[in-house]
């Protein structure tokens, strides 16, 4: 007869904590994924004005969501003042874009509702690899990196003048220059000027400069 064979007890219980605990630890990373999944932020639109198509975020800053009044009463009149709205476009983009605090990745690039619309796409890539490439992920809010908060942005029309973008021409664009007051100087542009050129009831921004531009 064959001897029956002995069943090690005492290897089998360590078998079976093991197994306990690689379940459990499976399970637990499986929690922690999905509670920080579950802890994304999630950015919502808080106004906006239609006919024209731009939006505000919840997550904006103070002094922009200040600005944004000023432009829903500007375009909510019974006659636009054109150049009122074309100096708040100029603010407004300055705000957004250079005030890096507020957005949740490199990818998340500001003031691109008041660029021109043939330009966006050339305009975000442009800005993904100069101002925002440094920019860390912020998706789970847990960010510590230092960036830049805009309190303030100065602009001075310094004319109108011709502009021609691709094979269209603005013969009467808005030249701009701009300084930036930011909370804390961390060494990003200050003053320079910007093109602002009519595209349909809109007026967007066609180029930027880090120099002021002459009459």
């Amino acid at each position: 007869m064959k001897k029956k064979r002995k069943i090690n007890v005492k290897r089998v219980a360590i078998l079976i904590i093991l197994l306990v605990l690689i379940i459990a630890g499976i399970v637990l990373g499986i929690s922690k994924l999905t509670n920080k999944e579950n802890n994304t932020k999630e950015v919502k639109e808080v106004a906006s004005i239609d006919a024209y198509g731009y939006t505000l975020k919840e997550n904006a800053t103070k002094y922009y969501k200040k600005l944004f009044k000023e432009l829903e009463k500007v375009l909510n009149a019974d006659k636009v003042d054109e150049e009122k709205y074309a100096e708040l476009v100029a603010q407004m983009f300055m705000a957004d874009f250079f005030n890096l605090n507020n957005k949740i990745s490199k990818n998340d690039v500001g003031g691109t509702q008041f660029v021109y619309s043939e330009y966006v796409n050339d305009f975000e890539k442009y800005a993904m690899d100069s101002v925002y490439k440094t920019v860390e992920s912020d998706v789970y809010g847990d960010r510590e990196q230092t960036l830049p908060e805009i309190e303030n942005v100065t602009v001075t029309k310094v004319k109108n003048d011709s502009y021609t973008y691709g094979e269209n021409t603005d013969d009467n664009a808005y030249i701009y220059n701009f300084e930036i007051e930011y909370k804390e100087d961390l060494g990003y542009q200050t003053e320079g000027s910007l093109t602002l050129i009519h595209n349909g009831n809109k007026i967007e921004v066609a180029s930027m400069s880090e120099k002021s531009a002459s009459e």
